[in-house]
Formats: structure tokens, C-alpha cells, sequence
């Protein structure tokens, strides 16, 4: 069967349909909470680098190196060593087209054919769809108290064909944060059982606590079993130009290295050019921007209550997300879709991040909340807590649910 045929379509691009064809009143637009993508532009100084960079860097218009600009890589390595309290050379970094395509690099090293990999759910479902498009299977760890994964139910999980156990902390979709504790522990069980511990730290940079979010690079023989990846999109507003980073032992990334070469060449010049000078300028800028999402993380708890009182729970939150328990008898993504009509809210439904036989998703919705500040999330909630009549008066001969 042909490879793409193997996964479903593109949540984000299926629910951007949902909105085709309808009109929102200005006095009560769409509140678009579907996708994880700071749609504000980079700092003026940021858009400048880029200009120049444009203008009057020849290099910025030709092939690079494959494993990308060895500034950055510098850079990267330098930085990282100092906030991890741990070694890190220029050797162990390579620059990719954006966190994704890190992860795609990082299972092409790592898989074959029929392999496994065990994905914490609710899943990041772009990292399901590319090992159903590789023939590996991915391999569902629910998610526990606090959606949190349990190290021991993994280790239970894992056969001769297991590869790798991926993370994603802070998470995609349900904005967990995962404890230093619980990382080590998926490191030793990995690193015992002969296999990569992934961690996709994309949103580490909007972390609620100061200072190192683990330290898994403090353990001089980390690149034996730990990949890193990471991504500048989120941090510096560059998501349109596609700009992200492995971590990885050299012998891996000699692996990553004929993936990049045959997909993209190298990464993008004038993006790597413009992650470099984010991190020699932005330090004080990225501040604010993490000051401002945990405000707003702190929005999503504080006025919970007002849908608490109308049966829907808080699963988890942090980074750009909150994972709702909704209260309704309808699957999650006929909620979703009828919510748009109903009260102009486009959101993700859970079912999009689990497995088909898991009935949580059906009960379940992720809320992006990087382009929402209080005042927007306070009209979310205002309008997700008119839902129940809201969706009898669109589909007035429907059973209520």
C-alpha cells in the first residue's frame, strides 16, 4: 500500500476546513485556538538580521553544510552546556528544518521496517503519522495521574523490536510538564534496555520553572541513549522559516546526516542566520515572551471554575496548552466541528492525539492558547460555557447532549 495512504490526514489541515465558507460578526470573531504557532511577527531587530543577512551575505543564498551554519552548532552547544550544567560539543549538534523534521532524521537512524517506539498518549500526531508512513509502529503509553507516562508501564512495553521512547516536555497536546525525576527514570530504562530516549523539548523555553528542566546532559555518557530536540520557531517567532536542532551522540548524527543530505540538502540559510542572532540578542526579549505564556497558563487556571461548574475538567496545562475533559455525549471532533457554528471556537478535538480504540479522546479537546491573552481567554471560556444551549440552538433537532 502506498506509505501516505497508511496515516490519516493532517488534523490542522482537516480543522482549518471546518471554517471555510463562514463568516464570523465583527463583534464576535473566530477564536482560532487550534494551532501551536505564535502568529505575532519576530522582533523588528530580528526581521532586520534577516534582511540583512539577505542583502549582503552570499553565503546565505547557496548550499551550506548539511548538518548546518557551524556557528549555530557553536552556538547551540555553548548554550546548552551552560543552562543543562553539562557538555555538550559542536559535534553532538546538527540544525534541521524545524523540530519535525528533526524527528523524522532522528527515526530514519533509529528504525527499520516493523520496528517500534513507544509514544506517550495523548501523542504529538504529526510523530504518529510519520512512523505510520515508515512502517513503524507506534506503540500508546497512556498517560496517568497529571498526564504523566509511568517509566514502569513502559518498560513493560518494550520487545526485540522497540527502538526508541519518545517524550515531548513540556507535552504537545496536554501541556504537561514532565519532572527531572520522571526523565531520568525513562533514560535508565532505555539506556538498560538498549534503545534512544527521544525528548522533544520544542517548548522548553516557555517552562514554568527556572533553571534546568532535567539533567540528563550532567551524566558524562549522555549520548549513549539520550537525542535532543528542539526548536527555534517557538522561541524566536520563526516558524514560517523552519529552523530546529538534534542533539545527538556523532556517530548518530553521521546516520541523520544522509537523511538531511537527501531530503532538504541543508537547512534553510537565511533561518539558521536568524535562530543565531536570536540567541546572541534576544535573551531579554525571550524573558517577556515566557513571562507572557505563563500569565497566560495562569489565566487558564484561575478562571477555570466557570467551566468547572458546567461539568468540564482541566486535565492538564502549560507551554501553549490546555487539555479539556469535555461534558457532552457527541465524539470530540463532531464537538469541535459544531462548536465553530455554535459559539465560534475552533479547537482540536482529543481524538486526534490517541489511538482510534481509545475512548478518552472522544471526550477530550486541546486549547492552544499562545495567540490568546487573558482577555481572549476569558471570552473563551465565556463561550465555552454557553456551549450546551448554543449547540441545541444550531441543531435544534438534535437530542440535546
Amino acid at each position: 500500500m502506498i506509505r501516505t495512504a497508511q496515516t490519516f490526514a493532517s488534523p490542522v489541515v482537516q480543522a482549518k476546513g471546518w471554517i471555510n465558507g463562514i463568516s464570523f460578526p465583527p463583534d464576535r470573531p473566530l477564536i482560532d485556538v487550534s494551532q501551536a504557532a505564535p502568529v505575532d511577527l519576530p522582533p523588528e531587530g530580528l526581521r532586520q538580521a534577516i534582511a540583512d543577512a539577505a542583502l549582503n551575505d552570499p553565503g546565505a543564498h547557496l548550499y551550506g553544510p548539511v548538518l548546518g551554519l557551524p556557528e549555530l552548532r557553536h552556538e547551540v552547544a555553548t548554550r546548552f552546556s551552560a543552562s543543562y550544567g553539562g557538555d555538550i560539543s559542536a559535534g553532538q549538534v546538527c540544525i534541521t528544518s524545524g523540530c519535525n523534521h528533526a524527528f523524522c532524521a532522528a527515526m530514519m537512524s533509529l528504525t527499520g521496517e516493523g520496528d517500534e517506539v513507544i509514544l506517550p498518549t495523548p501523542w504529538y500526531f504529526n510523530h504518529k503519522m510519520w512512523l505510520d508512513m515508515t512502517g513503524v509502529k507506534a506503540v500508546p503509553l497512556p498517560a496517568g495521574a497529571g498526564m504523566l507516562p509511568d517509566p514502569d508501564q513502559a518498560k513493560a512495553l518494550i520487545t526485540d523490536r522497540t527502538r526508541a521512547i519518545v517524550l515531548v516536555t513540556p507535552n504537545n497536546p496536554c501541556g504537561a510538564e514532565y519532572p527531572a525525576g520522571l526523565i531520568a527514570s525513562f533514560r535508565d530504562i532505555a539506556r538498560a534496555a538498549g534503545i534512544a530516549l527521544v525528548v522533544d523539548e520544542t517548548y522548553r523555553e516557555f517552562h514554568s520553572v527556572s533553571g534546568a528542566p532535567h539533567d540528563l546532559f550532567t551524566d558524562p555518557d549522555w549520548d549513549d541513549t539520550l537525542i535532543q530536540l528542539y526548536s527555534f520557531s517557538k522561541a524566536y517567532r520563526l516558524t514560517g522559516h523552519r529552523v530546529g536542532a538534534m542533539v545527538a551522540s556523532p556517530a548518530r548524527l553521521k546516520q541523520v546526516e544522509k537523511f538531511i543530505d537527501t531530503v532538504t540538502i541543508c537547512p534553510n540559510q537565511l533561518a539558521q542566520r536568524a535562530a543565531l542572532w536570536g540567541m546572541r540578542n534576544l535573551d531579554q526579549w525571550l524573558a517577556g515572551e515566557r513571562d507572557e505564556i505563563l500569565d497566560r497558563r495562569a489565566a487558564i487556571a484561575e478562571g477555570f471554575p466557570v467551566l468547572a461548574d458546567k461539568g468540564w475538567k482541566l486535565l492538564g496545562a502549560g507551554a501553549y496548552f490546555a487539555y479539556l475533559e469535555h461534558p457532552f455525549e457527541r465524539p470530540s471532533v463532531q464537538l469541535a466541528q459544531d462548536m465553530v457554528g455554535a459559539v465560534g471556537v475552533l479547537a482540536l478535538p482529543g481524538a486526534m492525539f490517541m489511538p482510534e480504540d481509545d475512548p478518552a479522546g472522544q471526550r477530550q479537546l486541546r486549547i492552544a492558547f499562545a495567540n490568546v491573552d487573558r482577555d481572549g481567554i476569558a471570552q473563551l471560556y465565556d463561550r465555552l460555557a454557553g456551549l450546551r444551549p448554543a449547540l441545541s440552538a444550531l441543531v435544534p433537532n438534535r437530542v440535546s447532549s
